[in-house]
């Protein structure tokens, strides 16, 4: 299968293209920074492209069977829209093209509702600490491009991750249409879930949670390692 993976050079991109490639796809990774992408691989194309330029993004898209989204930055007080200008490219590309497969990535906040059997202090202090104050403006965002994604005609699939983490191997990690217990996420089983919906053509047009539930971190280290590091 010909797929492009649109911020591949941060954490969970490169878990996607790493084990699209083991697993035979071809890849084309999109990062503004190609010359710093570390993998290589005779299926692999690296296209140093910006998904804020349109032209770029549609030379990207053409020709592939499915398009994974992992953009992501860090926590801001200032407007972000990279999420929304990325999937508005992303998606007209898509249209021009005749590409009908989109997985992309937002976060398990936007399902709306606390996890299940998670402590009080989590769920009305903490976690809307975050969602609205912190991250307000990361999370305002992902909401339009979630509906940007919604309104259109593609066979799509958004997977919501929890808190993300490193991990060197993929676990039995679940998925479910509704938010799962637990906090946090490895980007090894975030990858392999997006690998695995573009690939499967699972979930279309659905919200998709994802969690880990082994090996997983104590919250405040995933807080100080990853809250303001914005890397999907």
């Amino acid at each position: 299968m010909k797929l492009v993976v649109f911020g591949a050079n941060g954490p969970t991109g490169r878990q996607v293209t790493a084990q699209a490639v083991a697993e035979g796809h071809t890849v084309t990774a999109v990062t503004r920074r190609s010359a710093e992408f570390p993998l290589s691989d005779p299926r692999l194309r690296v296209a140093g492209a910006d998904v804020l330029d349109p032209g770029a993004v549609a030379r990207a898209v053409a020709g592939q069977d499915a398009v994974i989204s992992t953009l992501g930055v860090p926590y801001s007080r200032q407007p972000v829209t990279v999420y929304s200008e990325g999937i508005t490219h992303i998606t007209r590309a898509m249209t021009e093209h005749g590409v009908r497969r989109l997985v992309c990535v937002s976060s398990t906040v936007l399902f709306g509702v606390p996890a299940p059997g998670e402590t009080y202090f989590f769920r009305k202090v903490l976690e809307p600490l975050i969602a609205r104050t912190v991250g307000r403006t990361v999370y305002e965002d992902m909401r339009r491009m979630e509906q940007i994604v919604r309104d259109g005609d593609h066979r799509w699939t958004v997977v919501r991750p929890a808190g993300l983490f490193d991990a060197d191997t993929v676990s039995d990690y679940q998925v479910a249409t509704s938010r799962l217990p637990g906090r946090f996420t490895s980007r090894a089983d975030l990858g392999n879930a997006l690998l695995t919906e573009a690939v499967g053509d699972l979930h279309v047009g659905a919200f998709v949670d994802v969690r880990t539930t082994e090996g997983v971190p104590g919250i405040l280290d995933v807080i100080r390692n990853e809250a303001f590091g914005g890397s999907k």
